[in-house]
Order: C-alpha cells, then sequence, then structure tokens
C-alpha cells in the first residue's frame, strides 16, 4: 500500500520520535509512504486567525504537491491532519475560495482539485485497513500488565467526526488491547491539552495539563500514549513545571502511540526515538513487562 506522506514541522525537529516510528512501525506493517517532495508548514492552527486566505493557500499547496498517482495523503501530527483536511473541505464548499487559492498556488505553477486527495491520520489507516487480526499477526511482545491510557486531544476527533467518535472515541483503545495492553479508563481523552496556552496564560495552561494527568494517575496509568505532538509535549515537557506549579508529583511518560506499536512487534527501541521523551518511559514499559514475562 502506497501513501503521500507528509511528515509536518513538528516531526523533523522536536517530535523526531514519532517520525521515526512512524517508519518503523509502516515498514513492518508493508506501508509505502512517499514524502511530499518540498513541503511547507501547515501553519499550526494560529495562522487561520491572521489571513484565511493565506492559510489556506499555504496549506493547498501541500495537497497540490502530492503524487497525481496516489490519492490519499497520512498525517501523523493532529494539527497538520487538521489543517490539510479542513482546507481540502473548505475548497469543496466554497467555489470563491476554491477559485481564489488556485489564483495563489498558480504562482508557483500548481494546482488543487478539492476532493482529490483523501487527508488521512495514520491512527484511521492502521485501524481501519489493517484491523484486528492483521496487528494481532504482528505481536512479537504481548503489551500484557502494561496499563495504558489513550489520549486523542482535540483535533483528530473533532470537527470532523468520521475518523472516531468526537466525544468518547474508541479506536486508540482498541488497538492498545488487540495487543494486550490493558487500557484504562480515561474520561478526558478528547480534552484539550491548552495548545500554545503556555506561551498567554501557565496559570491557565498548567490547569488544563494537571487535569489529563490527574486522570491518568487516578485510572493507575503506567504511561499515557499520544497522536499529537504538542499533546505529548505539553503532558511531557511542562510535566515538572505542573507539580511545582500544583505541589503534584507526577512522572507519567507521554510516548507515541507508534512507538507503543513497536515495542509490542517487537522492533528495535532505538529505532523508536525512545531516550527523546523527558520523563523516561523505557524502564517503566520494561519493568511492567519484564515482570509479566516473568510471572
Amino acid at each position: 500500500m502506497k501513501y503521500a506522506y507528509y511528515p509536518g514541522c513538528s516531526l523533523e525537529c522536536n517530535s523526531a520520535a514519532y517520525d521515526h516510528s512512524v517508519r518503523a512501525v509502516a515498514d513492518l506493517l508493508g506501508i509505502e509512504l512517499r514524502e511530499i517532495d518540498d513541503w511547507n508548514c501547515c501553519g499550526a492552527t494560529e495562522y487561520f486567525t491572521q489571513d484565511e486566505l493565506t492559510a489556506c493557500a499555504v496549506i493547498a499547496r501541500n495537497l497540490a504537491l502530492v503524487d497525481p498517482q496516489l490519492d490519499q495523503v497520512v498525517a501523523p501530527c493532529a494539527a497538520c491532519y487538521l489543517n490539510l483536511r479542513k482546507v481540502d473541505h473548505l475548497m469543496q464548499e466554497n467555489a470563491e475560495l476554491k477559485d481564489k487559492v488556485n489564483r495563489c498556488l498558480a504562482a508557483g505553477n500548481l494546482h488543487y482539485d478539492p476532493g482529490r486527495v483523501r487527508v488521512r491520520h495514520l491512527l484511521d489507516l492502521i485501524h481501519s485497513d489493517f484491523g484486528e487480526a492483521a496487528l494481532r499477526d504482528k505481536v512479537v511482545q504481548p503489551l500484557t500488565g502494561l496499563r495504558v491510557a489513550c489520549y486523542y486531544g482535540c483535533q483528530i476527533v473533532r470537527p470532523f467526526g468520521d475518523c472516531d467518535n468526537p466525544e468518547q472515541p474508541v479506536k486508540l483503545d482498541e488497538m492498545f488491547r488487540w495487543l494486550g495492553a490493558e487500557v484504562v479508563d480515561f474520561p478526558v481523552k478528547a480534552h484539550c491539552c491548552g495548545g500554545h496556552m503556555t506561551q498567554i496564560s501557565e496559570p491557565q495552561a498548567f490547569e488544563l495539563i494537571r487535569r489529563l494527568l490527574a486522570n491518568a494517575e487516578d485510572y493507575k496509568a503506567d504511561v499515557i500514549v499520544t497522536m499529537c505532538p504538542m499533546c505529548q509535549l505539553n503532558l511531557d515537557a511542562y510535566q515538572a513545571r505542573v507539580n511545582g506549579f500544583f505541589h503534584t508529583d507526577y512522572k507519567i511518560p507521554i510516548i507515541f502511540f507508534t512507538q507503543l506499536l513497536g515495542v509490542a512487534f517487537g522492533l528495535d527501541w532505538k529505532n523508536l526515538g525512545f531516550g527523546k521523551e523527558i520523563v523516561p518511559a523505557e524502564p517503566v514499559l520494561k519493568r511492567k513487562l519484564t515482570a509479566v514475562a516473568a510471572a
């Protein structure tokens, strides 16, 4: 199976572990990811509030660059997925906007017909296109004994509700149950992490992050798995700051879902990017998985 691949900026730097694990898991599953040549930043989410036409044109350029032989593009980053999906939708719904965007693209000898490319998140692709039997067949290291909190965030499941249930998504939960993990109840699984709120109001940002960490600890989760670079960054990099602000002592590893898939599939941990996170994940994973194996 061949797909266009849009990694996005975060996966090239602070979330490199995500990119490494995505590619490793894709190789194992026989997914050929063809990185879009000369792709550009999606503008994150805030740019839409500044200049909608420019934002749409910048994003549509990536869709226009997708190999004509491919009709699906995979975006692991939640913001990138949402932006690509949103622009394709807006251009389909608004003929005037479509024409304006294509006039912008014409300056670079590009054109995009909305609807030509289907934008997908990697979770949906793996869950829907492979399914339980195929994934169970790849398991080398069952995740038995590991308590996992599945964190979807707010951008993958909303506003487009066809990827998963927008309020109580289940695909990530189901996937890790297939691989043997004990998926804990996590009522805040689709709540916002605050995004860039840490740069605007630390007290509000820290409270949003605290709620997520507290809920995971309440249900005795060993790790939180996420699908969004911003979510991973906020919960991991700001965990110590949250502890200092609220006088708590959270020490919950925050890893990408593809990293834990790779562990279950028996892939080399170094190739999955472990060690790049701030709250170490390896000691927790090895302790839990080894304890079960020895029992």
